[in-house]
């Protein structure tokens, strides 16, 4: 099969705090997760400031350009905790992060490792936590609420940070799995259409934006799997694509492993998938064997 370029689309900026960042699918970054919660989802949470420090400095020695915080779980079947708790378990973090990496400057990709300062991801979707973390040092927020109104996108606006917008439907902490799609390609859309003109309704810079297909959130096997075979489309918004293909469920359904951390050869499957087709970030718990296949990929692909 013949390699052609539209796999690789031009590089791609977005624009954080201090610092603007410019790379292409051709050098993804890989983001890894640092859960302070002791309920999370693949079960590597930490109640710990220390530890989850600890754990996120293992991570970007593996090769994580960012990394992605949060003092929630994301799992449906767990109740919300209040946003007091939640800025509670990751100010300490954020301390640390900041006293340890410095004043940032490095916005210069490396051909081979991560990148020096990684950047300071908050999974948080409410605004008291995204005010915050923000103020403390975060530069994208990761919003899993799909931006219902402009709220998140006016912070994000007014710390200069970049917003992450996640396509879902409804609540965030609310399972979706009734959820069906006509055409889920065309809905992502039509969504990221509608989001992409609210953050700039709320000031914020279309160059500060990520988007995010939401693989299983409110979404079917099936529409997952289309999501995964079509990413390239959602290249025509000019914006940086997530692929948070980690351990999800639809990897358990194909290859029938209801344990979630069984799931790391399908994420690697998925994260070759995106790469054929440019993607520039994606989220992984296992970010040794991500950033591997990501080597191995670039020596087929692009040499």
């Amino acid at each position: 099969m013949a390699h052609d370029s539209h796999h690789h689309p031009r590089a791609v900026v977005l624009a954080l705090p201090r610092r603007t960042l410019r790379w292409s699918g051709a050098r993804p970054l890989l983001m890894g997760i640092v859960n302070i919660n002791a309920d999370s989802f693949s079960g590597d949470g930490t109640l710990d400031p220390a530890a989850a420090f600890e754990h996120a400095r293992r991570l970007h020695a593996a090769g994580a350009d960012i990394i992605d915080v949060g003092g929630e779980s994301a799992r449906t079947n767990r109740g919300p905790i209040s946003e007091e708790e939640e800025i509670q378990r990751v100010l300490p973090f954020l301390e640390r992060f900041r006293a340890e990496y410095g004043p940032l400057t490095s916005d210069v990709l490396p051909d081979d490792g991560p990148l020096p300062q990684p950047v300071l991801s908050i999974n948080t979707w409410r605004p008291a936590v995204a005010e915050a973390t923000l103020a403390a040092g975060g530069e994208l927020l990761n919003d899993l609420s799909a931006l219902p109104e402009a709220t998140n996108a006016a912070i994000a606006a007014r710390h200069r940070a970049a917003l992450l917008v996640m396509h879902s439907i409804g609540a965030p902490k609310v399972p979706h799995t009734h959820v069906r799609h006509d055409d889920i390609l065309a809905t992502l859309d039509d969504f990221f259409a509608a989001k992409l003109a609210l953050a700039e309704t709320a000031g914020l810079s279309r160059e500060a934006v990520v988007l995010d297909p939401g693989l299983d959130f409110a979404k079917q096997r099936d529409d997952n799997l289309a999501i995964l075979r079509h990413c390239e489309r959602l290249h025509r918004f000019g914006r940086p694509v997530l692929l948070p293909i980690s351990r999800k469920t639809v990897i358990g359904d194909v290859l029938g492993l209801p344990q979630p951390t069984e799931r790391d050869p399908g994420t690697i499957a998925c994260l070759a998938a995106g790469f054929r087709q440019g993607m520039h970030i994606y989220r992984v718990h296992h970010v040794a064997a991500a950033a591997a296949a990501v080597r191995a990929l670039r020596a087929v692909w692009v040499g």
